[in-house]
């Protein structure tokens, strides 16, 4: 059994080597749909109605709980800003930015998907309800429509896209939460 251990360990090293000699290469920019035009009106409008499937606003919540204060006041300060601030006004103010990494195409589809009865129901369990165990090999069940409808080619192209835009949606989500909390209200 040790020896095992020894051989998977070395091989680790021998095969971790290599990242460490080289210089890290810089991440790939984010690619923009298409041109580096600014976005329609009609496209904003669609990435605008995506966040509102979405709840973002839930999820600058989630921003704003993942950050760190200076002290207890100071977050309950940012939390009753946030208390403030309409989830229409979140969405309208994220949907500029995120219609540079999200396809109009790819938000009404998700959107289209978000209010079916299932994306209703991963919304939920993302941020309404409480943790849950999850045991290895468990899947979740799924109706026989909703397991057609997630093989659709344009579901499956909009999913993975809308995946690739998470670390930008988050990062866009965190510019909000310090531009809301420098506000006055």
């Amino acid at each position: 059994m040790k020896f095992a251990v020894h051989t998977v360990l070395g091989l680790s090293l021998v095969l971790a080597a290599p990242a460490f000699a080289a210089p890290a290469a810089a991440p790939a920019p984010v690619a923009a749909p298409a041109a580096a035009v600014a976005p329609s009106a009609a496209h904003v409008k669609a990435v605008q109605d995506l966040l509102g499937a979405m709840q973002v606003e839930k999820l600058l919540r989630g921003v704003a709980g993942r950050s760190r204060y200076q002290s207890a006041a100071q977050r309950q300060a940012v939390f009753a800003k946030l208390d403030k601030t309409p989830p229409a006004e979140v969405q309208r103010r994220l949907a500029g930015p995120l219609a540079q990494v999200i396809s109009a195409e790819t938000a009404t589809e998700m959107t289209r998907f978000y209010q079916t009865p299932y994306g209703k129901q991963l919304i939920a369990q993302k941020y309404d309800s409480a943790p849950q165990i999850v045991m290895s090999g468990m899947k979740p069940v799924l109706a026989p429509e909703e397991k057609k409808e997630r093989k659709r080619a344009a579901y499956v192209k909009a999913s993975k896209e809308l995946a690739d835009a998470q670390p930008a949606i988050e990062r866009e989500a965190f510019q909000l939460l310090q531009m809301i909390n420098k506000e006055k209200r």
